[in-house]
């Protein structure tokens, strides 16, 4: 079956517990049409970029699925429907991660972000600045 991964936005006002109970409900949507949650993490409350329905600030999931196309579309049509459910995001993958996802790591955990090459030559600027 084909692999995905779902994140989606509920309310600020909900409860932690409701937050975890929507992952639930919407993981037996997917077992009742032939599909299986892999793994779940609720991310908690977050801060968004922009307001969505007057909210600031929604609870994060997220979902890592095994269930075939039929399955994933019912579950989110369900999730646009549902009243504390605001934002809906699917991806189709190829393999699932081992581990948690970036959003749980600790920063020591994540790795280097890499050499910035685009800004190599501040050092340089700054050292001819403190010259003059």
């Amino acid at each position: 079956m084909p692999l995905y991964e779902h994140v989606f936005i509920s309310r600020q006002d909900l409860s932690s517990a409701q937050a975890e109970g929507l992952v639930e409900h919407f993981g037996t949507v997917l077992a009742d049409n032939g599909g299986t949650v892999v793994d779940s993490e609720y991310w908690g409350v977050k801060t968004m970029a922009y307001k969505i329905n007057k909210n600031r600030k929604g609870h994060y999931a997220f979902l890592r699925t095994d269930a075939p196309a039929t399955a994933v579309q019912e579950m989110e049509r369900l999730m646009r429907l549902h009243d504390d459910v605001m934002r809906v995001l699917t991806i189709k993958v190829d393999a699932h991660s081992e581990g948690p996802s970036v959003q749980m790591q600790k920063r020591e955990e994540r790795g280097d972000r890499g050499d910035r090459g685009d800004r190599g030559d501040r050092g340089e600027r700054r050292e001819r600045r403190e010259r003059r």
